[in-house]
């Protein structure tokens, strides 16, 4: 009958040659400078963190302009920091539209002539005889020709009383008003009855109308 027996020799070896294959299988074994650990699962973190050396702003995503922020220093503490304000638009001024006001229209110069005073001119008087000797009608032609209307005036007449042989034996006058008012630029006619009394023309005499004196204003 053979009969095996186990040894603590023949142990050591099957351990070691298990261990190596499980070291073969899973993973590299360790250098001896590494003590002989084998590398399973992630690295742990290194124990000595590198810090900020400076403020770190904490900006909001979903703020488009922010306009303050955190900031923490190294040592950890937090503290507020102002956010630059948002450029305005282009053309805008504060309190008012992007839209530029359009310029003041310019101003309106008169072209206008600066009005004359009235010029008022007649012609000669037009006489035509009436049923009566110591009467006749008298038409006048008034022109204005300046830049004024004439408002107010009046016509003198120098009536003549010529005898049967032409002698001119008296003059008298008479006055009329004119017919106003006459525009700038524009003319009219007038006809006036001009009369003396009737015991100054006798029998063969008659009057005739030649002279005219206006005054307008």
């Amino acid at each position: 009958m053979l009969r095996s027996t186990w040894t603590a020799g023949r142990r050591g070896a099957l351990l070691g040659a298990s261990a190596a294959v499980v070291c073969a299988t899973l993973t590299a074994c360790g250098d001896p400078g590494d003590g002989g650990y084998a590398a399973v699962g992630p690295p742990r973190p290194s124990a000595t963190a590198v810090r900020p050396t400076g403020s770190v702003t904490l900006v909001p995503l979903d703020a488009p302009t922010p306009s303050s922020a955190v900031s923490k220093s190294p040592d950890g503490e937090g503290t507020s920091a102002s956010a630059p304000a948002a450029p305005s638009p282009a053309g805008a001024k504060s309190g008012r539209s992007g839209t530029p006001s359009p310029p003041p229209p310019p101003t309106a110069v008169s072209t206008t002539a600066p009005s004359t005073p009235a010029a008022l001119t007649w012609g000669t008087p037009a006489r035509k005889a009436t049923a009566h000797r110591w009467c006749e009608d008298v038409t006048l032609a008034f022109r204005n020709s300046g830049g004024t209307a004439v408002r107010s005036g009046t016509v003198t007449f120098g009536t003549h009383i010529i005898g049967a042989l032409g002698i001119d034996w008296a003059t008298i006058e008479s006055t009329e008003q004119l017919p106003v008012p006459i525009a700038a630029h524009a003319h009219t006619d007038k006809t006036w009855t001009v009369c003396v009394d009737a015991w100054r023309v006798p029998l063969g005499m008659h009057i005739e109308t030649r002279d005219v004196s206006v005054q307008w204003e």
